[in-house]
């Protein structure tokens, strides 16, 4: 853990990595094997509340929080920590932070009281429901609809893709209530899970698996008391929160991408071949420079970005950056670590394996690369 005495961290944060990494390596294992994955995402979840990891997911300290904001580099940290041990956990972690962001960003006083603590105890399981199947990265093609009624909100419409469903105890969901056209007209509300109207349409399984599900809005209604922010207002809602976890996701990538390096070095350690090991032949030494570099160059931008917002600035580009260089190179470094183990690397179970099907998807959600490029692209033409 070489990069936490970067100048982008602070005591407190070196002492939250390595103690976080001490408990992980006590608690944690790869558990993508179990059979029962809705119970082994709740028992993690369990688990990360009761020892006072997931305080740092949520923000004020009066519900629940580690501290009265959320510390983007403490969320990166955690992730990179998780990651290296297992997806599973990272996503436990992650999906906590991510559900309720915009509670802990937006929500009023009553609603944090409400909903935060039993967030931050691991009590209840959060989800953030953005995604349609119309609508994933063009966010204002959203047909999910809301109007009040009253002193009620009235949802009908379908999200997909969204992690936590179907075990997720309360889901943060953006639909389109019309003030103005495009991402203008819409407004965020939190749906507990047992509200009627709210189904399970559909569970969804992916080649890393997590729990995963297609949400149907079929007049269900919920208190006006539910509504995040003003209305109109909940596209900003869902950037502010994105612009936090986003950059998250590179570290995750990140985290992945060490335990590849470990994996790798020690098979080029152990691996005996024409009399010498692995490690000894240049090609693979140079395999394992480029590996090595991506993973600093990574670590540079996430925690760039991190560090960024934590001073307040906006990091909409710090984060694509992050989040586009750190998944891309990950995905490398993994591939690498898979052909150094040879016919080991494609073994069902191996841990090279796992992470070659876990990286995957981190190149797709919370924003496609494609997407991370033209948020790039676009603030360089504007001189950003």
């Amino acid at each position: 853990m070489k990069h936490l005495d970067w100048p982008f961290f602070t005591l407190g944060h070196r002492e939250f990595a390595l103690s976080l990494d001490t408990w992980a390596q006590a608690h944690v294992h790869d558990v993508h094997g179990d059979h029962d994955l809705d119970a082994t995402c709740c028992r993690l979840v369990k688990q990360l509340g009761e020892a006072g990891w997931l305080a740092n997911a949520v923000a004020g300290r009066k519900y629940g929080g580690a501290s009265e904001t959320i510390d983007t580099r403490i969320i990166c940290l955690a992730r990179e920590s998780l990651a290296r041990h297992s997806g599973l956990a990272d996503f436990a972690f992650a999906m906590q932070g991510l559900g309720s962001g915009a509670i802990s960003l937006a929500g009023t006083s009553a609603q944090k009281t409400r909903w935060l603590p039993r967030v931050a105890a691991g009590e209840a399981i959060a989800a953030f429901a953005l995604s349609e199947p119309d609508a994933g990265s063009d966010v204002a093609a959203m047909q999910c609809a809301a109007r009040v009624d009253g002193d009620q909100v009235v949802l009908d419409g379908e999200k997909t893709w969204i992690s936590n469903g179907g075990i997720a105890d309360l889901y943060v969901v953006f639909a389109r209530t019309g003030e103005a056209e495009g991402a203008r007209g819409i407004s965020a509300f939190v749906v507990e899970a047992d509200t009627p109207g709210l189904e399970i349409a559909e569970r969804i399984d992916v080649i890393a698996p997590h729990p995963l599900a297609r949400l149907r809005f079929t007049n269900c209604r919920v208190p006006l008391f539910n509504r995040i922010g003003e209305p109109g207002e909940g596209f900003k809602v869902a950037m502010r929160t994105l612009d936090v976890f986003r950059t998250s996701v590179a570290a995750a990538a990140l985290g992945l991408g060490r335990r590849a390096m470990d994996e790798a070095l020690a098979r080029a350690r152990s691996r005996a071949m024409f009399g010498k090991h692995l490690g000894d032949f240049q090609l693979t030494q140079a395999k394992l420079a480029e590996m090595a570099t991506t993973l600093d160059a990574a670590a540079l931008l996430v925690y760039r970005a991190a560090w960024q917002r934590d001073q307040g600035q906006n990091v909409t580009r710090e984060a694509a950056m992050a989040k586009m260089y750190a998944t891309e190179g990950a995905q490398q470094v993994i591939d690498a670590a898979v052909q150094l183990w040879g016919g080991l690397g494609v073994k069902s179970g191996e841990t090279v394996e796992r992470l070659y099907r876990e990286i995957r998807a981190l190149r797709i959600y919370e924003g496609a690369t494609e997407v991370q490029q033209l948020i790039i692209g676009r603030d360089v033409l504007k001189g950003g």
